[in-house]
């Protein structure tokens, strides 16, 4: 039995085209993004602060200027947080966070290709609200990194895994007064289906 299934796998996963990117070449991805602020997130009317995760959906689109080495644009549906002010309180915001970024990925001729980038990201938070009064958060611009692996199950489609970290601080006002910095820093995970055009 051995002897049968080992060929068998190794037929199966030579069968499997590599996942390769030429010029010219787009993808398009559809998937879920798990977003997991730092453990510390600053210091909020004096107060210690923390933010929880949250997942939501994404899409990525990446356009191949040359072989292997692609332009890609972050997009999702927006993240929701809940800030706990210890001993004060909570509040609630949406963000979205758009990230570009120029992503290498490493020819391997088989059907698993490693990838990393390194971009910029902007977040845009809205919708806030707290039972402590009118919270205002800035928007942030920052570094992002980003490393992963897709998997090719067909010609033209992948199976994606990544790791994202965002450089995300906003500046927070209560009622008007400036309360601190939320120190955010997630770090994104990310599974997505991926094809290419």
């Amino acid at each position: 039995m051995k002897h049968t299934i080992l060929p068998a796998i190794l037929a199966l996963a030579a069968a499997t085209p590599a996942f390769a990117q030429s010029a010219g070449d787009w993808t398009v991805g559809v998937g879920f993004g798990y977003v997991s602020p730092k453990d510390d997130n600053g210091t909020l009317a004096g107060a210690a602060t923390t933010i929880d995760e949250n997942t939501r959906p994404t899409i990525t689109a990446e356009y191949f200027p040359w072989d292997n080495i692609g332009i890609e644009l972050l997009a999702a549906t927006p993240f929701k947080h809940t800030a706990t002010i210890a001993g004060v309180g909570t509040a609630t915001t949406k963000h979205l966070p758009p990230t570009l970024s120029v992503v290498y990925h490493i020819p391997t001729a088989g059907k698993i290709t490693p990838f990393v980038g390194a971009g910029l990201n902007y977040t845009a938070f809205f919708s806030e609200k707290s039972a402590l009064g009118v919270v205002k958060m800035d928007d942030s611009f920052g570094l992002a990194l980003k490393a992963g692996v897709d998997f090719a199950i067909s010609e033209k489609g992948s199976l994606r895994t990544e790791v994202r970290w965002m450089d995300i601080d906003s500046d927070v006002s209560l009622n008007g007064t400036q309360i601190g910095t939320a120190e955010i820093d997630p770090i994104v995970v990310g599974v997505s289906y991926v094809h290419r055009f």
